[in-house]
């Protein structure tokens, strides 16, 4: 179904919770993976998650299409993940960008969720050492192959410094499969 569809299905009180429907069906593993790169943890992305889309249920008949449904659903998820890690630091009184990952970096290895290979872990725990931002951009534009337009709508960066973002994130994890066997 198409984003014009759903959208004008949820205007109508009638056909609402099924649209909600379409749109979870839609979405709702998309963003689910979105915020677990960011939070890694399962039970945390699944309430993460879980937030976003009571929001966007929320606020979806404010939704001005002046921008694309998912660039919309995004820019949700990703201001949910930056304030659930903000609090997440706060309550725990650590950096999440510095050496304290090492805790995320056990929770990816002993993750019941987690089903990737040498290659992949070696890849998350390389992420973890990403500054916030780095880490968004890289998994966007990595996993998601986002566009840096698509990019640039949901974080409101320029494109210029999403290309650098991405390019400095590229190098530390170079630099981290060089460091570390």
């Amino acid at each position: 179904m198409e984003d014009a569809q759903i959208i004008s299905m949820f205007a109508d009180e009638r056909t609402r919770e099924a649209a909600f429907s379409q749109l979870l069906k839609k979405y709702q593993q998309k963003i689910y993976w979105h915020v677990r790169r960011m939070v890694i943890d399962h039970d945390d992305a699944d309430d993460v998650t879980q937030d976003i889309f009571v929001k966007v249920w929320k606020n979806l008949e404010k939704f001005r299409e002046d921008s694309q449904l998912y660039t919309w659903l995004y820019r949700i998820a990703t201001n949910e993940c930056i304030t659930f890690l903000n609090k997440k630091k706060q309550k725990y009184n650590v950096s999440l960008d510095d050496d304290s990952t090492s805790y995320l970096a056990e929770t990816l290895a002993d993750g019941q969720y987690f089903n990737g290979d040498k290659a992949e872990m070696k890849l998350q725990q390389a992420l973890l050492t990403l500054p916030e931002k780095q880490k968004l951009v890289f998994n966007m534009k990595y996993f998601e192959d986002l566009k840096y337009e698509e990019i640039s709508q949901i974080l409101g960066t320029s494109v210029g410094a999403l290309k650098a973002s991405y390019h400095l994130a590229v190098k530390k994890i170079e630099n981290f499969f060089n460091n570390h066997d």
